[in-house]
């Protein structure tokens, strides 16, 4: 199993970062990112920490756990600056927060993210237009179809707009407690239900990821 987007107790999240870490890897993770709120207040704090667990885990463990952010509810003026700043501090993955259809996003977050150098994965893009997905796909940024209650709602039309815009897709549990952490079967089931068939589902659980990881330099 992949995972891009899970939460600690740095931002809402239940679990310290190397607890999280540990179960993940207890029930099969491979590679995960660890990927707490953020914005211009908490980073360094948050980085500082996951950097040290990250670095721990990956040594000692057979996972691959990367230290990232998810940029969230910060004025889209200044998401590519946040991600700069959160790339020059040691993250090795960048999230943004989208414009999902159960929170009050500020409109334009999509397309700030999308056109962004810096960021890696647009979460739970709710319900995301053809020319942003195009952007998307033009700047290796991934779109996230979404494990999490509510987010999740717009998954169909984020494959189907993925699809014809030719964009790299990731399916991420957005986990805040351990229960929230993916399963084989879970992740198909999610995959199936935004619209795909199998070999579909089966390529959003294991081409993705290894396409976002090659992105990442981490193949």
């Amino acid at each position: 199993m992949y995972d891009f987007h899970t939460h600690t107790f740095l931002s809402d999240g239940v679990l310290s970062p190397i607890e999280l870490i540990r179960r993940a890897h207890h029930i099969g993770y491979v590679a995960m990112a660890v990927t707490d709120h953020v914005g211009a207040g908490n980073l360094e704090q948050v980085l500082t920490t996951l950097i040290k667990d990250c670095a721990m885990a990956s040594n000692r463990w057979d996972i691959l756990a990367l230290p990232g952010v998810e940029i969230t509810h910060t004025p889209k003026e200044d998401i590519d600056l946040l991600a700069g700043e959160a790339r020059r501090m040691g993250a090795k993955i960048v999230n943004v927060h989208g414009e999902t259809v159960v929170e009050p996003v500020e409109p334009g977050t999509n397309l700030a993210a999308v056109n962004s150098a810096n960021v890696d994965i647009l979460a739970h893009p709710g319900l995301i237009t053809l020319e942003e997905a195009k952007i998307a796909s033009r700047n290796g940024v991934f779109l996230e179809v979404s494990a999490r209650k509510g987010h999740g709602f717009a998954n169909g039309h984020v494959v189907k707009t993925a699809q014809v815009a030719g964009t790299g897709m990731v399916l991420d549990s957005d986990a805040h407690a351990p229960e929230d952490l993916l399963t084989l079967e879970f992740a198909t089931r999610v995959a199936l239900g935004a619209g795909l068939d199998l070999a579909g589902a089966k390529s959003l659980l294991e081409d993705g990821p290894k396409d976002l990881l090659a992105r990442l330099g981490r193949t």
